[in-house]
């Protein structure tokens, strides 16, 4: 096996010498391959289905449910970077007009008046039977309607989500109606492809859809295994309707016959695996491992992106010391960013890229366009930090709990190094590593720390400031309350002016800067690798709201590669 192994990488060493900027781009022959199982440890490697119902309205639902379950619009794959396109497809949950498709939708209008939005449905698009819970049948506009009544009824809901819509009305069998009650700048991702978009029939529902062995839905595979900290298996959906086109010709998808996401905790084993080829994709590697899992195996394709996860420390500003502006502006300045950089990410990391994702042209502002006071929450200045917590009343500094999820390897490293800073200026932090579930619980639940070090999701630009600091907001961790900032966000909401909007969050990002509800942290960027016998892939990883499903049912395995290759 092992000689099989080094000739595998002998022969692909030519080929695989074409990367540039240690990205490989994947070689598709002519015709894909049916057959097969791919093996994946996703960007969330670490964590276990969380939930199956989307009324639990869990973000990380579309994650283990985009395989079965659709939503009325998805990214348009076609207009990837890969294929020739403008969209990477790598943020979790932005997806401008021109990279958008119609999925269960066929097409879509809005309507002035009544100010609506009329969705026309595919034909044909079926359930598949699920013995013990629903036949095989054909989706409706019945089926959207009730799944969007159901998802707006929970008492999980976040708070004012769907408040713009008026009511939701099935028109006919293939064509259903929102009517709004103000127009919405969200709209189509609240509606159509979003966190909490999946159609969902009433069967799964009357069965129970908590339970995995209930779940059925009109994509591509169907949930066949779950097993909790181990692994989610999926299987070909036999009666799927879509097609990947290859060459000039339509081909029914999915390709492979086995889907499995592998949940492995420790990072040094999801490595392993991917040499060992039991994984086929690692999608979530850190910039320090990059180097040695090249070396020692260099057939290895890549793509490295910005990570679409911003990370901070959040000062609940409802908790004294951090209701006093003073003591997190000290907080920030007494954290080097740029050594933080240099030293925990190598260099691979933007020091500011959140809550705007410098990919969003015209949202986002370069550290050197920010006014002043924003500008110096970038800066290291110990003395200065000093001396406004001396001005704030804590000459001595204070102590203080921070909480941290134990399930993310870089912030078990991260946490320690900035504990090392705060103590150079009298600040005393009291570190709790936490499992997930119960980490999670706190922030949603507002029992958190005063200091709590988390990943966020930029989402797309008015998620991204209406969910961390407009009052009231379920991740809004630092406890952010100002009625103007509220009233202003609500002006970005009604304006259909997109120009006007991207001045608008401009704005109002650099002022939230300035305001230090959190210790802005860097954000990293982050590789995917993959072996050159997964094909028609390019390290995309969202065709919506963290929606991986499409894209794995687009790819293929090259059986005989992967076998001249050893594995």
């Amino acid at each position: 096996m092992m000689s099989l192994r080094s000739l595998g990488k002998g022969l692909m060493a030519g080929a695989l010498a074409l990367a540039m900027g240690g990205t490989v781009m994947a070689q598709t022959p002519a015709k894909p391959q049916y057959g097969g199982t791919l093996e994946i440890a996703t960007i969330f490697a670490t964590l276990s289905a969380l939930s199956w119902d989307p009324n639990d309205w869990n973000w990380k639902l579309n994650h283990d449910t985009s395989q079965f379950y659709e939503q009325l619009i998805a990214g348009d794959l076609d207009k990837s970077v890969r294929k020739g396109g403008k969209y990477a497809f790598t943020i979790d949950s932005h997806l401008p007009p021109g990279a958008q498709r119609g999925e269960l939708a066929e097409k879509w209008e809005m309507v002035q008046n009544p100010l609506s939005v009329v969705f026309t449905l595919r034909k044909g698009v079926m359930f598949p039977e699920k013995p013990g819970v629903m036949p095989e049948r054909e989706m409706t506009a019945e089926d959207v309607v009730f799944s969007f009544n159901r998802l707006r009824a929970s008492a999980k809901a976040i708070p004012t989500y769907f408040d713009f819509v008026d009511r939701v009305e099935a028109k006919d069998k293939y064509t259903v109606v929102y009517y709004f009650k103000e127009y919405n700048a969200e709209w189509d991702y609240r509606l159509a492809w979003g966190f909490y978009t999946p159609v969902t029939p009433k069967e799964v529902i009357d069965a129970g859809a908590g339970n995995w062995k209930n779940v059925n839905g009109t994509g591509p595979f169907v949930l066949a295994d779950f097993v909790q900290g181990n692994s989610n298996t999926y299987t070909k959906n036999p009666i799927y309707w879509d097609k990947e086109t290859i060459g000039g010709q339509a081909y029914k998808i999915p390709f492979v016959d086995k889907l499995v996401y592998r949940t492995i905790k420790d990072e040094a084993t999801q490595h392993a695996a991917l040499r060992s080829g039991k994984i086929d994709i690692l999608e979530a590697i850190q910039a320090r491992s990059v180097d040695e899992i090249k070396k020692s195996s260099p057939n290895l394709q890549w793509s490295k992106r910005l990570s679409f996860l911003g990370q901070y420390v959040a000062l609940r500003t409802d908790t004294k010391p951090f209701d006093d502006v003073r003591v997190r502006r000290a907080m920030n300045l007494a954290i080097n960013k740029k050594e933080v950089i240099a030293a925990h990410y190598q260099g691979h990391a933007e020091l500011h890229a959140f809550p705007m994702h410098p990919d969003w042209t015209g949202y986002f502002d370069p550290l050197e366009k920010l006014p002043p006071a924003a500008q110096e929450m970038y800066a290291y200045d110990p003395a200065k930090a000093k001396k406004l917590l001396a001005e704030a009343g804590y000459p001595k500094g204070f102590t203080v709990k921070m909480q941290y999820c134990a399930c993310s390897p870089d912030h078990t490293e991260l946490a320690p190094l900035l504990v090392a800073y705060l103590e150079q200026i009298g600040v005393k932090i009291e570190l709790q590593p936490m499992e997930y579930a119960a980490f999670l619980s706190a922030m949603t639940t507002k029992k958190h720390a005063a200091a709590y070090l988390m990943n966020n999701s930029h989402n797309n630009p008015t998620t991204s400031i209406r969910k961390n600091f407009v009052t009231g907001q379920t991740w809004n961790a630092s406890m952010y309350a100002d009625p103007k900032v509220d009233a202003r966000m609500d002006e970005v909401f009604r304006a259909p002016d997109e120009e006007k909007r991207m001045e608008m969050l401009r704005d109002l990002t650099a002022e939230i800067v300035g305001q230090a509800p959190y210790i802005w942290l860097p954000t990293p960027y982050t590789f995917a690798a993959w072996w050159p016998w997964v094909k028609n892939y390019g390290g995309e990883l969202s065709v919506g709201s963290i929606r991986p499903g499409p894209i794995y049912a687009r790819i293929w395995i090259d059986q005989e590669l992967k076998k001249k290759m050893g594995y």
